[in-house]
């Protein structure tokens, strides 16, 4: 039976039915006020009344059907996610599987717009509203923290996301030259007189974060003084012609244009510039930090388009089992439990992995080394000098 059908019949039967109940009700009203409405009531008042209530009833059969019109003309949701550079081969795999899953789930069609660019820029932009982010995978748990700050993301968003808020982790690699002509296999060798390093700007992007932070602790946490880490720190970035915006520029620069003798990258990237031919000698050092990457609705956002729900399912679904395999398809270390016993084979062990909590945590790691002023600012200063 057609749609134009189902709702014939409906009329049909709402029809007889209202005017059954309406003269009945008139039938009863005339009955017991006989005497003082035999005046004003009679049989073609009755017919008009009813007429009346049936051209209601009409209408109201039609306003519903446009209703369920205007309902299913708004069933599809559009969600934009903000993430991080790197992150973009992982999401190509894992957002097709949530947009099934999805429609089979709610017949519901969810579509996303996407944006990738440095952690830090990207972060800025969710703040300044010109990147109006539903969801965020960012590279450093500072970016997500900053946005709550300006009032876009509830407090104490980690402590209400499974696993604090981390959905992906990597460490730190250091990228040679084939033959590693400059013998480069600690972090104490990134200060060798004639090395040029390849390296990300602090100010904009999550990886640059995390190095200067592998640097720093390299020193500081292995039994040296802070003032023994500044003076290594320091002399890294001399060694840094120039400080990219992001982790795929820095990619870019060191593996298409040749440039530099080291390049420091997440571990994902590099095992997956060598699975894309691009095989170059690397060093997983044993003394690394763990990079931990979260994610987070950004609740103002969601509340004003409408897309909570769909948003926070496809955050709960990239900690899952299937979306974990497929990070470490692109050789990040899982969070998933089960994924994470899959696939640790695959993995260089880390004799000493350290977190941004050794450093303090992040308020003071971002006032310490990132503020106006700070050590890092101090650090890029003495190596123009």
């Amino acid at each position: 039976m057609s749609k134009l059908q189902k709702l014939t019949q409906l009329s049909k039967f709402l029809t007889e039915g209202m005017q059954a109940y309406a003269l009945k009700t008139l039938q009863t009203i005339q009955l017991s006020y006989q005497h003082s409405i035999k005046s004003w009531l009679n049989r073609q008042t009755v017919q008009s009344f009813v007429s009346l209530f049936l051209i209601g009833a009409f209408l109201s059969i039609a306003v519903a059907s446009c209703s369920g019109s205007s309902s299913a003309s708004k069933n599809d949701v559009k969600l934009k996610i903000v993430s991080f550079s790197v992150t973009k081969a992982a999401h190509d795999q894992i957002i097709p599987k949530f947009v099934q899953k999805w429609k089979q789930e709610h017949n519901q069609n969810v579509t996303f717009e996407q944006s990738y660019g440095g952690s830090g820029a990207q972060a800025a932009a969710v703040i300044a509203g010109s990147q109006e982010a539903d969801i965020v995978h960012l590279a450093l748990p500072l970016d997500v923290s900053k946005i709550a700050l300006a009032g876009l993301i509830k407090s104490g968003w980690e402590t209400k996301a499974p696993r604090n808020g981390i959905v992906s982790k990597s460490v730190a690699a250091i990228v040679t030259r084939e033959g590693n002509p400059k013998g480069i296999n600690t972090w104490a060798d990134l200060a060798k007189d004639g090395v040029k390093v390849i390296a990300a700007n602090p100010k904009t992007s999550g990886i640059a974060i995390w190095e200067f932070l592998a640097f720093w602790g390299s020193v500081s946490l292995t039994g040296g003084d802070e003032a023994t880490a500044l003076d290594y720190v320091t002399k890294v970035y001399k060694n840094t012609p120039i400080l990219t915006k992001d982790a795929r520029e820095a990619s870019n620069l060191f593996f298409q244009q040749n440039q530099g003798d080291v390049l420091i990258n997440y571990e994902n990237e590099v095992i997956l510039a060598g699975k894309n031919g691009t095989k170059l000698p690397y060093v997983v050092p044993q003394v690394n930090i763990s990079i931990d990457n979260p994610v987070a609705v950004v609740d103002k956002n969601v509340d004003k388009h409408g897309t909570r729900k769909v948003a926070q399912a496809f955050v709960d679904f990239l900690y899952s089992t299937e979306a974990q395999r497929e990070f470490a398809k692109l050789q990040y270390r899982p969070v998933n439990p089960t994924v994470t016993q899959e696939v640790a084979s695959q993995y260089q062990p880390i004799k000493t992995l350290f977190t941004s909590q050794d450093l303090g945590g992040w308020d003071i790691i971002q006032k310490k080394f990132f503020g106006d002023g700070a050590i890092f600012d101090k650090v890029k200063a003495a190596s123009k000098a």
